[in-house]
């Protein structure tokens, strides 16, 4: 499965925040998604997942080669992209298995099925908090159980918005571990991170966005070594 996003143009209310942005993402491949604050991350990650707001204006995206440009956020999960938000949006309300019980899951493309025993090996803690309600968990907790919702739709695409935001050092390794072990599964991962260094170190490409635009396009080695574009773009 693969991502392929075409010269699209997104705004809100009249006002365009993207324009013009290209981007790919292939079969097994992580990508980053690295830009300051209010540069247009987000906006592109609710255009691709279909959230709205914004409205896509002009512009495709295309995902294993259908057009998924004009599809609700339902259909767009159902077809394989499932998102972890921005600030987890979990229900306080619900234990750590009811939300892994309540989503529509999906027949996997490859490899086998995601179920709440196999979330509970991918992060053991939330094995011993299996119970709890989620407003009681730790901000880290509530991250992991976010990913593990997501994973439990079987996507092919996973899009993470943000997912090292306010999180402890030691829960970021954690993070960081477990998202690298979803390699060679088949899963393509897209991650919009103003952690600089945990994307490169997790990205396979990187591709920046700036003021609705994207300037620059390349693997982590060689933006590491593009002293210029850091600077430029990213303010490191």
């Amino acid at each position: 499965m693969s991502l392929e996003v075409t010269d699209l143009h997104v705004g809100y209310a009249g006002a365009e925040v993207l324009r013009g942005i290209n981007l790919t993402v292939a079969a097994d491949e992580t990508v980053a998604l690295l830009g300051r604050n209010g540069m247009g991350k987000t906006t592109l990650v609710r255009a691709i997942c279909g959230l709205r707001p914004p409205m896509t204006t002009a512009g495709s995206i295309l995902y294993d080669g259908a057009d998924i440009t004009k599809r609700t956020s339902y259909q767009i999960n159902r077809a394989g992209i499932a998102i972890v938000p921005q600030g987890r949006h979990i229900f306080g309300s619900l234990t750590v298995l009811e939300h892994l019980a309540v989503v529509r899951k999906r027949k996997p493309t490859n490899g086998e099925p995601w179920t709440a025993e196999r979330v509970f090996d991918f992060f053991p803690r939330l094995s011993t908090r299996q119970k709890s309600l989620a407003k009681s968990l730790s901000g880290g907790e509530q991250q992991m159980l976010a990913i593990g919702r997501a994973l439990m739709t079987n996507p092919s695409l996973l899009v993470m918005d943000e997912p090292s935001e306010g999180l402890a050092p030691t829960v970021l390794d954690v993070i960081q571990d477990r998202i690298e072990g979803l390699r060679g599964t088949g899963l393509s991962v897209l991650i919009a991170e103003q952690n600089v260094d945990l994307a490169l170190d997790m990205a396979d490409r990187v591709v920046i966005i700036d003021d609705g635009e994207n300037p620059w396009t390349g693997t982590p080695a060689e933006l590491r070594g593009d002293v210029q574009t850091l600077e430029r773009y990213l303010g490191v």
